[in-house]
């Protein structure tokens, strides 16, 4: 597929629906426009007018236009809409009448989004917080991926490579020109105050909990106890529907069950897990082994133990994890808010407060939150070890601690997209839809 095609697709998900949004980006977009609308709008002016076949003359549906002529436009080429009635005829007479312009052709998932990142409209950060703000399910996914779309991380990356940058050009500055005058023998030395000034000050950003990452992907809670704990009835009625299976034979649960809850505005992944027992079945031990192993790396446990149960045998196990302790099946309400119970009115307020609590405790933190993907965290700790190993030693020679820095930026210039692979970039943007 060439990058100099003319593309387009239906922009606005699924159909039937009132209004249905379909985008073109390309330098035969105006010649699309000419031929099936029989004009080009005023720039970014909707008009109403006919939308016909530009091969039969036969008119498709009334809508409106609007033109966004290159390099203002989302793309940096040129773009167009077309916003039609969302039948599903109409979308599929409009792309098909497009389609039988030569030069013209369908999408690939993100390729708008892929041709604003190579028109330099946008960096790796925002075109992530565009994916994430179509994704958000909560008030503080929202606000977040509106932080990262509109360039908080992208300024941020901008001004700790530019610092390097210029410690670089004072290193170089002494390698290649020591001989002149106006440049002092020990030129570098400021250089390295500030590496290390600069290397503190992403380590304190990284230092933030993950607090970005559980926005972004939800706080892991998973309910783990013996079996018949009531792990699956809980599921289900903080989900209010039959995620899990119930039924009053042990080991119904063989595979975990994920939900997400939407907590008062805080992401939430609630996991059902096989009740921990003693058991011979093959398939109820990898059941419980993926159990531990998903607790292990959750951010709580809830271990339920019923009313009638002694702790004695029925522990919660020690993973690393913070285990909260709650007794199930309590509809008597005899254990207070250590206890819950799906059957009585507000059995499941004090665990839903305590939860809540324990969210709020690592995602409502001063300032935004910057860093909210595996990869960025990952470059920036390259970057941070880059610029440490680069003081570590004055015994380095200066061209070993030069080769650090610039390694340093490099790091960060990966996670903006200024050096990268097409393997990353593909990955990026397949998190798209066909019309973004």
């Amino acid at each position: 597929m060439s990058a100099m095609d003319t593309i387009y697709a239906l922009s606005s998900g699924g159909l039937p629906s009132g209004v249905a949004v379909v985008r073109i980006s390309g330098s035969k977009t105006r010649f699309v426009l000419e031929t099936m609308f029989g004009r080009v709008p005023e720039a970014r002016k909707a008009v109403l007018g006919r939308i016909c076949n530009p091969e039969t003359g036969e008119v498709i549906d009334q809508g409106l236009c609007l033109w966004f002529p290159g390099p203002a436009s989302f793309t940096g080429q040129d773009c167009a809409e077309f916003q039609v009635h969302g039948g599903p005829a109409v979308v599929r007479a409009l792309l098909e009448a497009i389609g039988s312009v030569e030069g013209t052709r369908l999408a690939d998932p993100g390729e708008f989004s892929r041709r604003a990142f190579t028109n330099g409209k946008l960096d790796l950060t925002e075109i992530e917080g565009l994916s994430d703000l179509i994704g958000a399910e909560t008030e503080l996914q929202r606000k977040q991926a509106l932080d990262l779309a509109g360039g908080l991380l992208r300024e941020k990356l901008e001004g700790w490579r530019t610092r390097i940058v210029r410690m670089r050009a004072m290193i170089e500055a002494e390698l290649d020109f020591s001989a002149e005058e106006d440049v002092p023998d020990d030129a570098s030395v400021q250089v390295w105050e500030d590496a290390r000034s600069l290397a503190r000050e992403i380590r304190e950003a990284l230092d933030d909990g993950r607090r970005g990452e559980i926005i972004r992907e939800g706080f892991q809670v998973v309910l783990m106890g013996a079996p018949n704990a009531g792990k699956s009835s809980l599921l289900n009625a903080l989900a209010r529907r039959e995620a899990a299976i119930v039924t009053d034979e042990p080991g119904t649960t063989r595979d975990l069950i994920e939900v997400k809850l939407d907590l008062d505005g805080y992401p939430v992944v609630l996991v059902d897990t096989a009740g921990l027992r003693e058991t011979q079945g093959k398939v109820e031990l990898e059941g419980m082994r993926r159990a531990r192993e998903r607790a292990a790396d959750a951010d709580l446990v809830i271990w339920l133990l019923p009313v009638d149960e002694a702790l004695d045998n029925n522990a919660p196990p020690m993973i690393g994890t913070e285990v909260i302790l709650v007794r199930s099946k309590d509809d008597g309400g005899i254990h207070g808010d250590d206890g819950i119970s799906v059957e009585r009115p507000g059995g499941l307020d004090g665990l839903i407060a305590r939860v809540g609590q324990r969210v709020s405790s690592r995602t409502s933190v001063t300032g935004s939150a910057l860093i909210s993907r595996a990869r960025h965290r990952e470059s920036l700790l390259a970057c941070v070890e880059a610029l440490e190993s680069s003081l570590g030693s004055d015994e380095l020679v200066i061209e070993v601690r030069s080769e650090l820095v610039r390694q340093a930026g490099d790091h960060i210039a990966r996670i903006t997209g200024r050096i990268e692979t097409e393997h990353l970039l593909d990955v990026i943007f397949r998190e798209f839809c066909v019309g973004k």
